[in-house]
């Protein structure tokens, strides 16, 4: 009888991961590593990505770094087919990518809103139909979808974040339902995970204590927290699962920092 751990692991499969330089996106990488698979990275910073493929290969196993921005949706086409010609094929998609600065409502323009939307649902709509087709042959293909607790919850500044990542948390829904049967679609909403992202708003003790006080769980997340789920997610331990949202933030229920933005 085989080891029920061995549902968990994606021996052999392949994976492709934006944002994949650092923090989030460089823990789901060494992790689906870990468990068995290959992977094709991209991210903005080359050096940086040339760091987690050494990692990936300290491990036993391959893999393909393409810099480039995927808000150059060419990239993303260039991640798939480097990918499948280098690796053989693919199996799993992270779109991890994403992020846009809190603004006042006033000071939010209509291109703002617009580039957080392409910045954090066209790229991974983009990805996910590039990789469709080798998706379906794989048989067991997987789209995990990186999105955001302030995407179902309010607070002032995250019209455009909040906004996009509600649109990806539903995109993935729509997705699931469209890619079904053949291939698995499903998300992940973070919460305050201690990347060097957030460390642009931790600019002192006082705020990182008040967000640990405000979060259930009295800690903040880490990046290897949503590597785990985005391995389960990606491996045969989740075949019965598609359309789904993981919240993945310590209980959050409400926004755990004011950015003590003024009544207009």
């Amino acid at each position: 009888m085989a080891d029920i751990v061995d549902n968990f692991r994606v021996a052999d499969r392949v994976a492709v991961i934006t944002g994949a330089g650092r923090g989030i996106g460089a823990a789901v990488a060494r992790t689906l590593a870990s468990a068995g698979a290959d992977v094709g990275l991209t991210a903005r910073t080359a050096d940086q990505l040339e760091d987690v493929a050494a990692q990936i290969r300290e491990l036993g196993r391959r893999a393909v770094v393409v810099p480039g921005d995927v808000n150059d949706t060419s990239v993303l086409a260039r991640l798939v087919d480097r990918t499948v010609t280098e690796l053989g094929r693919l199996d799993i998609v992270v779109n991890n990518a994403g992020g846009t600065a809190p603004r006042p409502f006033l000071a939010t323009s209509e291109g703002y809103l617009e580039r957080a939307f392409h910045f954090n649902v066209t790229t991974a709509f983009a990805l996910a139909k590039a990789a469709t087709p080798h998706l379906l042959e794989s048989g067991e293909g997987a789209v995990v979808n990186i999105s955001s607790a302030i995407g179902r919850l309010r607070d002032r500044g995250f019209v455009a974040y909040g906004t996009a990542k509600a649109a990806l948390t539903h995109l993935t829904r729509l997705m699931a339902a469209d890619l079904a049967p053949r291939v698995r679609v499903n998300g992940i909403a973070v919460g305050s995970v201690a990347t060097s992202a957030l460390e642009t708003v931790l600019t002192d003790d006082a705020i990182r204590e008040e967000m640990v006080h405000r979060t259930p769980l009295r800690r903040l997340g880490r990046p290897d927290d949503i590597a785990l789920c985005a391995l389960y997610l990606a491996s045969p331990a989740a075949s019965f699962v598609t359309g789904k949202i993981f919240e993945v933030d310590g209980g959050l229920e409400e926004p755990n920092l004011a950015l003590g933005l003024p009544d207009l």
